[in-house]
């Protein structure tokens, strides 16, 4: 019989030690015999909470696109000053992210598209919804920076925000890939165009 799991929420815990693990090797990579010792958890506790590592995948995307939004609504809501500084702040946290070494490669979103589109349509799902409703929150601070003064008019803002978040994403990889800062470097120069202030 399976010894019961000791962590507060073991659901929380396996999902937490799984995206640690999943940002260092990939989601292909990581075995649940591996998962389940790392987290120090029982089989039967995983699926209690997953019935399969893809349900465990799409729960863990959910998770990181629940957290990601409550970052986006403190910055674009919450955060005192001009819509335009809080856009560009919250662009300049892709560049530092990336420079944080205890951080490096922190973007669930980046290290996973590539990898399991092809391989699971919920996961696939998953990552599409998260980052649609990134790309609105973007398109709605675009808005939000045209009432209040800073920045000029653009004639659509979701297109823009679609554009921008594509640019920085694509920077991402190439940063990943080349292990340089010049592809979001150039993402920024070009964002600080894209968003001209008023």
């Amino acid at each position: 019989m399976n010894k019961p799991a000791t962590h507060p929420d073991t659901r929380e815990h396996i999902l937490a030690v799984g995206e640690l693990l999943i940002l260092g090797r990939g989601f292909t990579a990581l075995g649940l015999a591996e998962l389940l010792s790392t987290a120090g958890v029982p089989k039967g506790s995983f699926y209690h909470y997953f019935k399969s590592k893809e349900a465990f995948g799409e729960a863990l995307l959910t998770r990181y696109f629940d957290e990601y939004d409550l970052r986006m609504d403190t910055r674009f809501n919450h955060e005192a000053g001009p819509m335009r500084t809080k856009l560009l702040d919250y662009f300049e946290q892709w560049v530092t992210s990336a420079c944080d070494t205890e951080r490096h490669g922190s973007c669930l979103a980046v290290k996973l598209a590539a990898e399991v589109c092809d391989l699971s349509e919920p996961m696939r799902a998953a990552l599409d919804n998260g980052m649609a409703h990134i790309v609105s929150r973007i398109a709605a601070a675009i808005e939000a920076g045209m009432a209040d003064g800073s920045l000029t008019p653009v004639a659509e803002p979701a297109k823009l925000a679609e554009a921008l978040y594509s640019t920085w994403l694509g920077a991402a990889l190439r940063a990943k890939v080349g292990r340089t800062l010049a592809p979001l470097e150039a993402a920024r120069a070009d964002t600080e165009q894209r968003l001209p202030a008023l």
